[in-house]
């Protein structure tokens, strides 16, 4: 199978690029990336000049250029995207472009290259939130499921819903076969250090203090991108044709508890928290039922979140060294 891959430099995407190159034989990947700030080459250390990868560095709003990517291409799996919530806050237009437009554009190539599967890598997001429950409480409270409508409540989820939508336009009206994946938080090594796990980690080694919005309350559920990119590829072979797919782990915490239990695995005193001004918008509780990709996929998350968590800090902590 030949797949291209987009946005493959990325911290999931190079770590499905590994996972493919390493557990799936008689696969060969076109990694297209367009090396923003969240994409490095250094990502694939090990894996660039892997036999049976190829990486083209481009824009997925380039038409030619795609068009010359996706040749002989049997599968496409669309990781290319903005996705930093506080940057689609300032400026949404990127988000727009990257995570609408380009969809669209790899949809319309696929479709005139006639690729067999288009697989969308979503997120949770697009669903918009729910009523906070207690992660240490008796009731966990409702979790979304794949049929639960789309209500994104910032712009980068709203540029994510509109490309789910999109690709939910193709196979209607064209006939393609589809698979979204939408997953919870996903966290582990290679992720770009604006992001909270990576931030925390980076900021209790230097010293500094570490920001935390509004009260810390706000409640998420973590994935390891080991089990993530897992649910990626079993989606890709074994998800029906317009199937949806949620991926989470069941192991919800607040931010503070999070950031506290980080904290301790690093020895850092608790009292580098500081508690900022809470970010316009900012989701309350987010929480998926994964039953269907467990029945459907054979998928089940495998990563514990604490040791998960330990093997993320010992990671960073060998990149400082």
């Amino acid at each position: 199978m030949r797949l291209l891959v987009t946005g493959g430099a990325g911290f999931i995407g190079s770590t499905l690029v590994r996972h493919l190159l390493d557990r799936r034989s008689g696969v060969s990947i076109v990694n297209l990336d367009a090396l923003t700030y969240a994409g490095s080459l250094d990502n694939l250390t090990g894996v660039m000049h892997h036999r049976d990868h190829r990486f083209v560095h481009g824009d997925v709003c380039d038409v030619e250029l795609v068009r010359g990517a996706m040749e002989g291409v049997d599968a496409v799996v669309n990781l290319a995207a903005e996705s930093h919530v506080d940057r689609s806050i300032r400026e949404p237009a990127p988000f727009v472009r990257s995570n609408v437009t380009g969809t669209q554009v790899l949809l319309d190539v696929a479709r005139e290259a006639r690729v067999k599967r288009f697989l969308q890598v979503s997120t949770d997001e697009v669903y918009g939130h729910l009523t906070w429950a207690d992660p240490d409480g008796d009731d966990p409270g409702d979790s979304f499921l794949e049929s639960s409508p789309l209500r994104p409540r910032s712009p980068y989820a709203a540029s994510k819903a509109a490309a789910d939508l999109l690709v939910e336009a193709s196979r209607h009206t064209y006939g393609m076969d589809t698979v979204i994946v939408r997953a919870c938080n996903t966290y582990g090594p290679r992720q770009h250090p604006e992001k909270l796990i990576p931030m925390v980690i980076t900021r209790a080694a230097a010293g500094e203090n570490v920001p935390l919005y509004g009260d810390g309350l706000h409640v998420r559920d973590w994935l390891h991108v080991d089990d993530h990119c897992r649910g990626i590829v079993a989606a890709l072979e074994k998800g029906e044709p317009g199937g949806i797919y949620n991926l989470g782990r069941g192991a919800p915490r607040t931010n503070l508890q999070l950031v506290e239990d980080l904290l301790d695995l690093m020895d850092a005193p608790r009292s580098l928290i500081t508690f900022v001004e809470d970010r316009p918008g900012h989701d309350r509780r987010y929480a998926v039922d994964w039953l269907r990709a467990f029945r459907d996929l054979e998928w089940e998350p495998s990563v514990d979140l604490d040791e998960g968590l330990l093997r993320t800090v010992h990671w960073y902590q060998e990149q400082s060294e």
